[in-house]
Formats: C-alpha cells, sequence, structure tokens
C-alpha cells in the first residue's frame, strides 16, 4: 500500500462519522429516546459519543499537522480554533434542543476552565515535574494570556452575578453588546501580539543547544492543502452531529436526575479530551510551552470567542441565556484566576504547583454533584 492510500485509510473515523450522522439522519425518528427508553438513549449515547470524540481527535491530527507546517505560534492557534469551533457548534447546539435551559452555556464554558485551568494545567505540571524537575517556559507569553484572560472572564462570568439591570445572572441588551465588543476587540488585539508583533514569547525557551524545541518530530505531515480539507471533512459532520448528541445528553442527564451543571461538564470533557493529550504529552517531552499555550489559549479563546458567538446566537434565536455565576463559582473561578497567576508569575514550574491545582478542580467536580453551581 503507497503512503498516500495509507494516509487516505487512516481518515477511516471521519467517513465513519459521515455514516453515523448519514444513519440518523434517515433512521432518527425511530431512535429518539422516548421510543426506545433509557437503557437504549444511553446506549445510543455512548456510541455517539464515542464516534464524535474519534473525530475529534482526527481534528486534533490535521491541526497538528498544519503546526508541523507553519510552525509556532500559528500551529497552536490552529488547534485552538478548531476545537473552539467544535465547542460552540455543541454549546448552540444543547441550548436548541430539548428544554430551554439558560445556565448551559455557563456551564459549559466554566467547565472548560476549570478543566483546563486546574485539572489539565495540574497535570501537566505534576506529570512534567515528577519527570524532570523543575520546567521552563517563556513568562511574557503566559502573562500575555493571563492579562486578558483576567478581565474577559470576570466581566463575563462573575460580573453578571452582581448587576441588576437583567434578572438572574443575565445581561441586559447593552451588556449583552458591550461583552460581545470587550471580549472580541481584546482577543483580536491578543492574536495580533502573539502571531505578528510578540510570536517568540510564545515558544519554548532554549537552555542549551540540545533542547531543540521541536514536538512534531513524530508526526509526518502531508501538505496543507491535505490537512485543512482533512481539517474541515471531520470539523461539519462534528457540527451537524452536535443537534443528535444533545438530544441524548438532554434525555440521559433527566432520567437518572443528575445536576443540569453534568451537562456542560460531559460536553466539556470531549472537547477537551483530544487537547489535554497534546498538552500532556508536551509536558511529558519537557516542551512546557507548548502545554501552557494550549491550556491558557484554550482558557483565552473559551471566553474571548465562545462568549460572543454564544450570545450572538441566543439573541438570534430568541433564547436567554445567564452567564453569571453562582456565588460558588465565583469563588471557584477567582481562586483558580489567583492560583494561576502565581504558577506563572515566574520562569519554573514544579510538582507541587500541580497538586494545588488538582486540589481545587476536585473541590469543583466534588461542588457539582452536591448541586451548588
Amino acid at each position: 500500500m503507497t503512503s498516500r492510500n495509507t494516509a487516505i485509510w487512516r481518515e477511516w473515523p471521519i467517513a465513519l462519522i459521515w455514516a453515523a450522522f448519514a444513519l440518523l439522519a434517515a433512521f432518527g425518528a425511530s431512535l429518539k429516546p422516548g421510543y426506545i427508553g433509557t437503557a437504549g438513549a444511553l446506549i445510543v449515547l455512548g456510541v455517539i459519543f464515542v464516534v464524535m470524540l474519534m473525530a475529534v481527535f482526527r481534528v486534533v491530527h490535521h491541526a497538528e499537522c498544519l503546526a508541523a507546517i507553519f510552525g509556532e505560534p500559528l500551529g497552536t492557534l490552529i488547534l485552538t480554533l478548531s476545537v473552539i469551533g467544535i465547542e460552540v457548534a455543541l454549546i448552540t447546539a444543547v441550548m436548541l434542543t430539548g428544554d430551554n435551559t439558560p445556565t448551559l452555556a455557563r456551564d459549559t464554558m466554566f467547565s472548560v476552565l476549570m478543566i483546563v485551568l486546574n485539572g489539565l494545567v495540574g497535570l501537566s505540571l505534576l506529570m512534567g515535574g515528577l519527570r524532570h524537575g523543575l520546567q521552563v517556559f517563556n513568562l511574557s507569553g503566559a502573562n500575555a494570556y493571563l492579562i486578558v484572560l483576567l478581565p474577559v472572564a470576570i466581566t463575563s462570568l462573575i460580573l453578571p452575578s452582581f448587576t441588576s439591570s437583567a434578572p438572574g445572572g443575565g445581561l441586559s441588551n447593552l451588556q449583552t453588546v458591550s461583552q460581545i465588543l470587550i471580549s472580541l476587540v481584546l482577543y483580536g488585539v491578543f492574536l495580533l501580539f502573539q502571531t505578528v508583533q510578540n510570536p517568540v514569547s510564545f515558544q519554548q525557551p532554549r537552555l542549551n543547544d540540545d533542547q531543540s524545541g521541536d514536538h512534531h518530530h513524530d508526526l509526518q505531515p502531508k501538505s496543507a492543502g491535505f490537512h485543512a480539507a482533512g481539517l474541515l471533512a471531520a470539523l461539519l459532520p462534528l457540527v451537524l452531529m452536535s443537534k443528535k448528541l444533545a438530544v441524548y445528553v438532554d434525555f440521559g442527564i433527566a432520567q437518572v436526575g443528575a445536576p443540569v451543571a453534568l451537562g456542560g461538564f460531559i460536553v466539556a470533557i470531549m472537547i477537551l479530551t483530544p487537547e489535554a493529550l497534546a498538552a500532556l504529552d508536551s509536558a511529558r517531552k519537557n516542551q512546557l510551552q507548548r502545554a501552557v499555550n494550549i491550556c491558557l489559549g484554550s482558557a483565552l479563546a473559551t471566553i474571548g470567542l465562545t462568549v460572543p458567538a454564544v450570545l450572538i446566537a441566543a439573541y438570534f434565536v430568541g433564547l436567554p441565556i445567564e452567564l453569571g455565576l453562582t456565588p460558588a463559582g465565583v469563588v471557584v473561578l477567582t481562586m483558580s484566576l489567583a492560583i494561576s497567576i502565581v504558577t506563572f508569575v515566574g520562569t519554573r514550574t514544579n510538582s507541587l504547583q500541580g497538586v494545588v491545582h488538582l486540589a481545587v478542580f476536585f473541590a469543583y467536580v466534588i461542588l457539582i454533584f452536591d448541586g451548588d453551581f
């Protein structure tokens, strides 16, 4: 088998998700949760979840190959934006499916932040610290992520809990417009800084000649056109399948009596699994800057891009949306941001910092099942 045929054969997950979408489109009426019962619905949910997860891995593979072709920080940016596209599609689909849940978008974005800032950062620092001791990263790059993340996260998820112009944690029309502008402008300026003005700040520092910083050596990328086409071919069915997944997630949570916030957590887990593996692999290979770019980049993109997209979608379809966190959520998010600032205040990290982040993540998971979010 030629290398070209081998490369095409490896895209079988993309063919599988297209086939799954075609089957659900043709026989979806016979597979509705109300017809097949709780056990059948959970089985279908599991199958859809696995098929979509395999397609997500192909998205990440093609994004990684494009990263190898274009280099950093454009490589990580392509990966982050691809995953954020999936996130926006899933959140919007779940919002439009089943019972109206005004807090679902908030719960999903909050889950992404907690998984990234605490779970993923914690595991990366712990694994890298145990394997390599003190690890280095580029301080100016980490600071750039955090300085933009702080105002966008606080104005979108914390401030609405304390304003009185809209009920609950909602936003008034004026607040909605201003939040969209704040998020997009800050993220746009950050992208300009990251890709044009100072890209070296997001590259792994070289302590010696042996530290080449090439974290794509295991990849064998084809042409940019091939991987761009593969990326789009995998992303499109994921977007189309999002609404199918949302039907069964909504039904499953209602049937088992789980907290509503668990739905956002499940969606976030599926979205972040490939990125999580990429970040952990980078930390294991002593490429901490790559892990920092993935983790903090995902957190920033979630707030900077997903919040405006969800607000715009909710406006056009006429759905209410609440972004303000509960008091417990405000405390956990504030603590996570503060610990992240302390973690990345220097240029070296260690395993102790990883344990601290994981402790906060554990507290967050406990509070989900305790019904505090």
